[in-house]
Formats: structure tokens, sequence, C-alpha cells
């Protein structure tokens, strides 16, 4: 995550887009095999939450959506 000096601060685009980008190369261990229904759910979510964010990145950032 983006380290902030002041609690509160807010982050100006690039630093969003740093702390996306760096997110997306975490080290996560998922086993298909040992999987459960939560864990499919949950990988399904985390996809479409990704789609998201890259949909706002390329159409930038606004609180409409």
């Amino acid at each position: 995550m983006a380290s902030r000096d002041k609690k509160g601060k807010i982050m100006t685009k690039t630093e969003k887009i740093k702390e996306l980008m760096s997110m997306k190369n975490e080290d996560v261990e998922f086993s298909g095999a040992l999987a459960d229904a939560e864990d499919v759910e949950a990988l399904r979510r985390s996809e479409e939450a990704d789609e998201r964010q890259l949909r706002k990145m390329d159409t930038g950032w606004t609180d409409e959506d």
C-alpha cells in the first residue's frame, strides 16, 4: 500500500494508480483444488472489482460510479 505522511491525506491520481498497480503484483497463493465455494466467489468478485477499477482509470476518477 502507499505510505502516507499524514493520516487522512488525499491521494493524487498518480498515487492511486501506483497503489493499484503495486497491488496487482502481490504474490497470493491460490489452489483451485483446495478452494471452496466462498473462495471461488471471492475470486470472482475480486476480478470484477479489478475490471471496474481499470475502467475507472480509463474514463477518469469520478464519484458517480
